[in-house]
Order: C-alpha cells, then structure tokens, then sequence
C-alpha cells in the first residue's frame, strides 16, 4: 500500500498541528495527528503542554465512534509501552482505525518499531515514512536526546554588517529590525530552554521572555552560564523566576550563601563540572536532558556563542545579520574566533536564506545526525 495525495495534504496538516507543541510539550516529542474519513477530518490533536495527553488520543477523542474505519495521521510512531498513559496504540486499536499513515518511526528503545508491529498484527494497515524529512526536524529535539542524551542545540547568532555583536565596551545597541526580533521571540517559543552567559545578564538585564501578544506563557525556561554566581537578586531574571523557571549553573565552589538568596526567588541552582570556560558543556547539556529539555536555543553572548562552536554542540544556527555597521572597535559576534567559524564550519551548511525587512537571515543546519 502506498501513500496518495490526500495523505499528503493531511500529514502536512498532522505536521503542522504538531508544530503548535514545540517549546512546551518537553520531555515528551511535539506530536500531531488526524483522523480522517472520505476526506473529512473527525478529530485532530497535538501534544499538550508538559507531554500529555498525546495527539493520538486527543485526535481519537475527538472523533469518537466516527473513527471505525478511518485513517489516522501521526507524525511519529505511536508509542507502544505503558508510561505515565497508557500505550497510543492500545488507544488507536480499540477505536476501529483501518489504517495509519505516520512520518516517523521512533528511537525511543521502548517504541523502535514495536508500535507499528502492534498495530499489523491487530490487523490495521499501516503505511511508514511520508514527509520524514520534514517529521525529522519537528522531532529533532526527541531524537537528538535519545540517540545521544543532549538536547537539539540551536544557535541565534545577531551581527552587524561587519560582524560586530557590541559597540565598544560591550555596550549592548539594537543590530536587527523589529521584524527580526518577533521572529527571534517566536524562536523562544519554539524551543524548550534558552541559554545566556553571565555576561549577557550583567550588561543587558535580559528577560528571555517571549514577547509576541498573548505567548508570555510559551516563554521557556532561562538558563544562565554563571560559574561564579554572580546572579544579581535584582535582576530581571530573578524578579519573574517564580512565573517563568530560571536555571543556573555554577561552579562547585560557587557561594552558598548567594545560592540561598537566589532560591528564596524561586531560582534553581545546578553546580556543573569545570571545564575550559568554567562549565563543562556537554555535562550541562547532559544535566539539561535528564531534566526533560530536548530543545536549547543559544541566545549570548559572544563568549557563550564561540563556546558552544568550539566544543561541536551546534546543530542548528540562525545568523541575523542587520544592515549597519558597527566599526573596528566594536565587540566580534564570537569571543575569540572569526565569524568564518560558523559561516565556513565543515559540519554546517547553509540551508536557506532571505531577507526580513532591512535584515538578512541564513539557516545553517548540521552534516547528519553528529
């Protein structure tokens, strides 16, 4: 059995319902579905907020006993081991789906395959891989975190026509237009955690919120780079972090006392390894997955950003470049290292460009899966 036009038009509907979950359904993956019958649609769904209930139920919920005989649309293989829920495919056997169109086989070893073997031998017809390549990268954050327990690492890098990331000093000054910057919010809302050096939060006071009319909510969780903890209380981190999480990681020998005041603001405190720029990344990253986060968006600074690209962590990059210049003596997009780092690196090529109001954006991608 093969795939027809129709399941074309409605797994893009099922990829794109799927979408709507990506930054708050961690740690589970951001999955749509839809029950479809003579071309008309019964139900459709996507995961919820902190990964329950799945898209498959609420699809199937929806379409009730109208789903005997349909087709469901799933863009990733259902589950099929008891969790926090009970098995998807349990859900999709009893219903009296005819058939399963998904994009994606999971990696998850408990799944691998095993879904969709329940789903034959109940005697549905199940049909594998339409729009994987695009399934693959909604799901990049899934798969990057089961196959190599980290999460998918996006890079947001913002300079200046002659790659300047600061005026001198490190005076922070806008680069990029207002249409870029609801495109970066919207980047914020998409991912699960953000990260920022210490640095970033001394000389701008950032908030790392989403700031798009009526997504404050999808905001996701701040994490800070700050080895020695130097935190201000007075942040504006600090103020919102018992609305939105803010996450720290610091040195083992950081001080205790200032790690009390912090958490009296509902801050949380990781002490992570050493490492050449005071944090090992790759145990941050570790520590960042075993809490759930499949997606990390790397928002500053230039010493962060370098940090990152030196140590092979990116997996996506957005370089936002405005129109104006900055000089000679203004602050380089990356501590230490030429721009070329990014825009020449052999594991990312360019995967697309355009230009947003006065600014141009290039998407890099990386080589494969590592």
């Amino acid at each position: 059995m093969t795939a027809s036009g129709e399941d074309l038009r409605f797994m893009q509907l099922a990829l794109a319902l799927g979408r709507r979950g990506l930054g708050n359904a961690w740690p589970n993956p951001a999955v749509g579905a839809v029950v479809v019958k003579d071309g008309v649609v019964l139900g459709r769904g996507f995961t919820q907020p902190g990964g329950r209930p799945h898209a498959e139920t609420q699809a199937l919920r929806q379409a009730g006993e109208a789903a005997r005989g349909a087709t469901l649309y799933v863009t990733l293989e259902p589950c099929s081991h008891h969790g926090k829920t009970p098995p998807c495919t349990d859900a999709i056997i009893a219903s009296g789906i005819a058939r399963v169109v998904s994009a994606l086989g999971d990696p998850n070893p408990k799944v691998a395959g095993e879904g969709y073997a329940r789903l034959r031998a109940a005697g549905i017809a199940v049909i594998e891989g339409l729009c994987a390549a695009e399934a693959r990268r909604a799901h990049a954050g899934h798969i990057r975190r089961i196959l190599d327990g980290r999460p998918h690492v996006t890079l947001k890098l913002a300079v200046s026509a002659d790659g300047k990331a600061a005026l001198p000093g490190g005076k922070p000054v806008q680069i990029t237009g207002e249409e870029t910057r609801a495109r970066v919010h919207l980047m914020r809302a998409m991912n699960d955690a953000i990260v920022v050096g210490i640095r970033t939060v001394l000389a701008d006071d950032p908030a790392l919120t989403c700031r798009l009319p009526g997504m404050l909510a999808a905001s996701p969780v701040r994490v800070v780079l700050d080895p020695a903890l130097r935190l201000p209380e007075s942040s504006q981190l600090v103020a919102s972090a018992s609305d939105i999480p803010v996450w720290v990681f610091c040195a083992p020998d950081a001080s205790k006392e200032h790690e009390a005041v912090l958490g009296q603001h509902k801050v949380r405190i990781m002490r992570g390894e050493g490492g050449p720029q005071g944090l090992d990344l790759p145990a941050v990253l570790r520590a960042l997955c075993e809490r759930g986060i499949t997606r990390l968006m790397v928002e500053g600074g230039p010493k962060v950003a370098a940090s990152f690209l030196r140590a092979d962590l990116v997996d996506e990059a957005c370089l936002l470049r405005g129109a104006a210049t900055i000089g000679p003596d203004g602050i380089d997009a990356l501590d230490g290292l030429p721009l070329s780092t990014l825009t020449e690196s052999p594991n990312l090529a360019v995967t697309g460009n355009e230009i947003v109001g006065g600014d141009s954006h290039f998407h890099y991608e990386r080589h494969g899966r590592r």
